[in-house]
């Protein structure tokens, strides 16, 4: 009946799909760990991995540059 109504079942997503994408640009830099980046977002370090790993799965979440300048100006991170 709920997905006849158009209703997803499970637990909503934690990170919507922008926060994704700057988790992943994050972790491609290298400059942070991943502890850092869960820290910064509030989730745990499985979920970084797991957003990573869907980044690989789908290249249209393949973070550029410019995003992840912003996401360092952000959190005022100043590496």
């Amino acid at each position: 009946m709920a997905r006849g109504r158009g209703q997803l079942r499970g637990r909503p997503p934690k990170l919507d799909q922008r926060q994704e994408h700057h988790i992943v640009g994050l972790y491609q830099t290298g400059d942070y760990t991943v502890r850092e980046i869960g820290d910064l977002f509030n989730v745990s370090r499985s979920t970084v991995y797991r957003a990573v790993r869907r980044a690989d799965r789908a290249p249209e979440m393949q973070p550029t540059l410019n995003t992840v300048a912003k996401t360092s100006d952000l959190f005022n991170l100043g590496r």
